[in-house]
């Protein structure tokens, strides 16, 4: 995408420290044939603003202060959108073709008809930030054992981002797969969160430096149709997250690329029926992973198993580095480990596993 020396100015980390049971283990990010072994953190405001100029220097128009409101259709095809302006005024913009990238609600493209497969599993996460006084450390953190008030151990996962800024990023995320996933209050099990890390990262839990944010999040593909005849549906509109972290970013820009490539094809070879590919390429490229991380949900969606697998998980580091390849979908390509080969047997019992 271009922004590495964009990047290069935030918070870079080498690896992944797990935490459960008393236990840490600080995991060096997999190596891979094309991926660094590092990262950065941004927030999100900052991310997009990158991204945004970078899609202005190769041509882009963006218009700021303006939000979609509603689907321009001729004949029964998408032709663009009502575009509301800062002051009110709507105006219609057309288009060949329309990308909808509008986030987890896709608002937009349940309008055109798209919708959430309810039998899989979704999540719900909600973060915020803190001051601390670790805020360069060089790992994330992620917390395998994350507790409720009452000590309860819950099927998600807690995280600690450090933002390198004199803040770091807190949250926590839990799956639908839980029998009780409906009564649990995510802002307390936040503050749950805090005040169990409250000590070692040195934060006062009640003192956040801003309001919580959080929002459920489609996974593992669940939201179709993908496409339309004139139409694409990218990232989290189109239910593109990784069911075994929640991470969204990552597939909500490489299905943002695929996209570009069908987009690409159509326009300059002006074949329409380009648009039809978009789908399965892009269950070519993530279904059978993404089925694979679904029924690994239904699996830790039961807090006793969870305690014990995380338990088994931290005696070892071995064990630990090719489930983070596995989780992080890091795997390679150009040589078979451990990791590869535990993953094609888990593709296997996915091929005759219920599509759930």
């Amino acid at each position: 995408m271009g922004l590495a020396e964009a990047l290069t100015p935030y918070h870079r980390y080498s690896g992944l420290r797990a935490t459960a049971h008393g236990k840490a283990l600080e995991l060096q990010w997999p190596s891979h044939s094309i991926y660094p072994q590092h990262g950065y953190v941004v927030r999100r405001s900052e991310l997009d603003q990158i991204v945004a100029r970078n899609a202005e220097s190769k041509g882009a128009t963006l218009l700021t202060g303006h939000e979609a409101l509603a689907p321009v259709l001729d004949r029964g095809f998408l032709r663009g959108a009502v575009v509301k302006d800062k002051s009110g005024n709507t105006k219609e913009i057309t288009a060949r073709y329309v990308v909808v990238a509008d986030g987890a609600n896709s608002r937009f493209g349940r309008s055109l008809g798209t919708m959430r497969r309810k039998e899989w599993p979704y999540g719900t996460a909600i973060r915020t930030y803190w001051e601390s006084p670790r805020h360069d450390e060089p790992w994330i953190e992620s917390a395998l054992d994350v507790k409720d008030r009452n000590g309860n151990a819950m099927p998600g996962y807690g995280w600690i981002f450090p933002v390198g800024d004199g803040t770091i990023n807190i949250g926590v995320g839990l799956l639908s797969t839980f029998r009780d996933f409906k009564s649990v209050n995510t802002t307390h099990l936040l503050d749950a969160y805090a005040h169990q890390v409250a000590d070692s990262w040195g934060i006062n839990p009640d003192e956040p430096t801003q309001r919580a944010k959080s929002g459920r999040i489609p996974m593992g593909g669940s939201v179709g149709p993908k496409s339309g005849p004139t139409f694409l549906v990218i990232g989290d509109a189109a239910g593109s997250v990784n069911p075994f972290n929640g991470e969204g970013i990552d597939y909500a820009y490489e299905t943002g690329r695929i996209a570009a490539e069908v987009l690409s094809q159509a326009i300059t070879e002006n074949d329409p029926n380009a648009i039809s590919l978009y789908t399965k390429r892009i269950d070519d490229e993530f279904g059978q992973y993404f089925k694979v991380a679904r029924l690994f949900s239904h699996i830790i969606g039961r807090p006793l198993l969870m305690r014990e697998l995380s338990r088994v998980g931290m005696q070892s580091r071995t064990l630990m580095e090719w489930v983070l390849r596995i989780m992080a979908n890091l795997l390679r390509e150009d040589e078979l480990g451990v990791a590869e080969v535990a993953y094609k047997a888990a593709v296997q019992i996915a091929r005759v596993a219920p599509n759930a």
